[in-house]
């Protein structure tokens, strides 16, 4: 879904004059304009405390409509002095064309031209680089919310009140997994949110965002929930939702209100080709937020269970090919050796179908369900193994920030039909260690196209590790593995890929 389109997250102010240009990196940064292009009059100075306190917003009141429409007027009203404009000064970049461009960013061609003549004298050197986001205050005392990619690597962090005060914030802590920093400013008597529960939205459900898109503060729009429990690419302990809300650049880490005025999601990324708005935007659930705040404001970082394996989601083939009835669950294509469920005894082709008292209906689920799991604890996995469901009690770790231990990886499984349609070696000492495989696994050489295989996504390089759950230690030992399974149903191929593993369903030639 993601491969031919850019997931842009909706941070960061593009000046008048490159306002069609879209950033390489994940969060949108702007250098401040140079005298070669008009700029806007300095801000204040910041404050270092408030002096005319702003009085705390009212309850929720109950939402009027009008002609079978919701009436946002009240809504928003009560609830825009709680919003703020986040302002960050962050690392040094270089200038191009004399506009400040950072580094690894180019003019669109059909842009560079209508810059060429301006003066270069700037070209070249470093220049503070500059973001805008959004945020919500959630106490009076000055706790504020939004993401973490608006935050990153920031120097100083600007947040613009209602009564147009700005305040130097500090970043108690942020968590990148979840996208999610809590910031403190001093001053008290602010107007907050309330914080509603994500957990009952439904689709179709009408909702809203303020924020501040290309920095135009207390921007209203509204749309409906498109969708829940959404994976996206690096938001794998995330179930976002999907809304049709006109969210752009600038609107990141603003708040997503329901029809009572409560918050239920913060705005973080939209789906984009262009860098703006193309009707689906994505939001954090207010209750993944809230667990995250927590810890972050208690130790000023975030602590998650791990279980150390790799997922993807079922398919139909893959489900047949497990003898399932219904594509369901989340079905294991590799564990860590060392891991906790390693040492329960998950193993690979496994279908995870509960963790603890939750219901794991997709890849998507279970990530959260390990992540808000507290260290140290004793779980019992339910999996479904050759047809049958086993419970298995795992005690779950800690996830290390450094990266050694990785997180569940969700991948897309797909399907071919027709001839298998490669051919294969048998491994080399060489190569099974250099791919950590303790016995077994073939090498594809050659991919016919137009086969199944092809189809499938398998390319030269790939290395077969099970069919159907019987490990493959030669090419005789595949041979034999395709031969003797039913007609009619798909194989369920486990295949190393780039140092991946995942299953693939291809059709018994």
């Amino acid at each position: 879904m993601f491969k031919r389109n850019k997931l842009a997250l909706a941070t960061g102010l593009l000046g008048a004059a490159l306002g069609f240009a879209v950033l390489p990196t994940m969060a949108e940064v702007l250098p401040p304009a140079t005298p070669a292009v008009p700029a806007a009059p300095a801000a204040p100075a910041p404050a270092a405390v408030v002096t005319t306190p702003l009085a705390p917003i009212a309850a929720p009141v109950a939402m009027p409509t009008m002609g079978g429409l919701p009436d946002l007027v009240a809504l928003i009203k009560q609830n825009s002095a709680a919003v703020v404009n986040i302002s960050v000064e962050g690392k040094a970049v270089s200038s191009a064309y004399g506009l400040g461009l950072p580094d690894g960013l180019e003019l669109p061609p059909e842009l560079e031209r209508f810059f060429r003549q301006l003066p270069d004298g700037n070209k070249g050197k470093k220049r503070s680089a500059q973001a805008v986001g959004s945020g919500f205050i959630i106490s009076a005392d000055g706790y504020v919310v939004t993401n973490a990619h608006v935050v990153d690597d920031a120097k100083t962090v600007t947040v613009g009140l209602g009564n147009k005060r700005e305040l130097i914030a500090e970043v108690i802590g942020m968590d990148k997994l979840s996208d999610i920093a809590l910031l403190k400013v001093k001053a008290d008597n602010l107007p907050v949110v309330q914080l509603g529960n994500s957990d009952g939205l439904d689709v179709g459900q009408w909702v809203f965002a303020i924020g501040a898109p290309f920095g135009l503060d207390h921007t209203a729009t509204q749309g409906i929930v498109s969708a829940l429990s959404r994976s996206l690419p690096d938001g794998t302990y995330v179930p976002f939702i999907q809304t049709d809300v006109a969210v752009n650049p600038g609107n990141s880490g603003g708040p997503l209100f329901d029809l009572s005025g409560r918050v239920v999601g913060v705005n973080s990324q939209i789906y984009s080709q262009s860098g703006g708005y193309m009707g689906i935007s994505f939001a954090i659930p207010i209750n993944v937020a809230k667990n995250v705040v927590e810890q972050l404001k208690a130790k000023g970082q975030v602590s998650r269970g791990w279980l150390g394996v790799a997922i993807q989601d079922m398919n139909q083939e893959l489900a047949t090919s497990f003898n399932l009835s219904q594509p369901s669950g989340a079905l294991v294509s590799s564990v860590e050796r060392g891991s906790p469920a390693d040492k329960a005894g998950i193993q690979a082709g496994d279908v995870i179908i509960g963790f603890g008292a939750g219901e794991v209906k997709s890849a998507s689920d279970l990530p959260l369900l390990v992540g808000n799991t507290p260290v140290g604890t004793s779980v019992p996995v339910k999996v479904l193994r050759a047809g049958s469901e086993k419970t298995l009690d795992v005690t779950v770790d800690e996830l290390a920030d450094s990266g050694d231990k990785s997180s569940p990886r969700v991948a897309t499984g797909e399907a071919g039909q027709g001839v298998l349609g490669v051919v294969v070696a048998d491994l080399s000492e060489a190569e099974r260690k250099a791919n950590e495989l303790k016995e077994g696994g073939v090498m594809i050489r050659e991919v016919l196209p137009d086969s199944a295989a092809d189809k499938a996504g398998l390319t030269t390089g790939d290395i077969i590790v099970s069919v159907n759950n019987a490990s493959i230690t030669s090419a005789d030992a595949l041979k034999a593995a395709v031969k003797s399974a039913p007609e009619g149903k798909p194989l369920a191929m486990l295949v190393m890929q780039d140092g991946k593993t995942r299953f693939i369903a291809i059709s018994k030639p």
